[in-house]
């Protein structure tokens, strides 16, 4: 098996472990502050009703029953002995101090879970939820994930993220001046977006130099405001080999430390309108990597954080 062309997160959990560890996603009960809570929005344009990544998690169990029947799962599918506790769905820092302890302790304390990773909003981060995510960062090996999609304001104003990018910067370098591994998100294929302003998305995660990047396709869901308009025929989405180059060329001006978590996605099968092909995650994966063999390239190989 050939090496990969670009600094994949899985690689990266073996050398620090010694062997592989997996995420599960847990739903720790977090609705999000862009859905109404004093905002009275309706949440982002794309996002799924049940949250993102909510497929399959057994809402009614209490994170420590979920982990148990996450490392069930692990366990039959990849022999897995250990384990990382995701708090995935909606802003799962949206809480007091105390309330977020008692459910980050609660999924540290399942026996093989060795480190969190928690998903949020930049504007779900003030300082005193940030130094209590240091101090999990000091106890156990610990990712804080913050979704911003685009670094373009006009874009984050059509998604109705509710946040500018200036909200991400002072939540990221906060962040980051605590010490904390900061996991970005990123959406290709974005409308209004073309391959310059994505690529500039790149540019500036290089110039930050982010510890770590999910890259996602856009997906468009049915019950979703961006589902409509798909159908309505105003919004278009990527074709497989348009976005099999634009993410080999996303990878090209990466910061070459940056680790990749994710490169492409799969939404719910029974809720995907479109791009159908991306369910064929493993076809589009291999693509990349093809696309990068066939260049002779890798992540780094046009870096304008390091030319500069």
């Amino acid at each position: 098996m050939q090496p990969k062309r670009y600094n994949l997160f899985s690689e990266h959990l073996k050398q620090h472990f010694g062997g592989r560890a997996h995420k599960i996603s847990v739903d720790a009960g977090f609705g999000c502050p862009n859905r109404g809570g004093g905002r009275g929005g309706a949440g982002c344009l794309f996002c799924d009703p049940g949250g993102s990544g909510a497929v399959g998690i057994e809402r009614a169990l209490s994170v420590a029953a979920q982990i148990e029947a996450g490392k069930e799962v692990m366990r039959r599918k990849y022999k897995a002995s250990r384990f990382l506790a995701y708090f995935q769905p909606f802003s799962n820092t949206a809480a007091p101090p105390e309330q977020l302890r008692a459910l980050y302790d609660g999924a540290l304390g399942v026996e093989d879970v060795v480190g969190l990773c928690v998903g949020t909003r930049p504007d779900c981060c003030p300082p005193q939820v940030l130094d209590l995510l240091a101090d999990y960062h000091r106890r156990t090996y610990f990712w804080l994930e913050l979704g911003l999609q685009s670094v373009h304001d006009p874009t984050l104003d059509y998604l109705r993220r509710g946040h500018d990018y200036r909200c991400f910067l002072e939540a990221y370098e906060q962040a980051v001046a605590r010490g904390l591994r900061v996991c970005v998100h990123v959406i290709l294929g974005l409308p209004g977006e073309d391959r310059a302003r994505m690529l500039a998305t790149a540019d500036e995660m290089a110039r930050l130099g982010v510890a770590g990047i999910k890259i996602h396709l856009l997906h468009v869901l049915a019950g979703t405001p961006l589902g409509a308009l798909y159908e309505q025929g105003e919004v278009a989405v990527l074709e497989q080999e348009a976005y099999v180059r634009l993410a080999a060329d996303f990878i090209e001006r990466l910061h070459p430390r940056t680790l990749i978590q994710r490169l492409t996605g799969d939404g719910p099968r029974d809720l995907l309108l479109a791009p159908l092909w991306s369910l064929n995650k493993w076809e589009v994966l291999n693509a990349i990597d093809g696309e990068l063999e066939r260049r002779g390239t890798r992540q780094g190989g046009r870096c304008r954080a390091l030319a500069g």
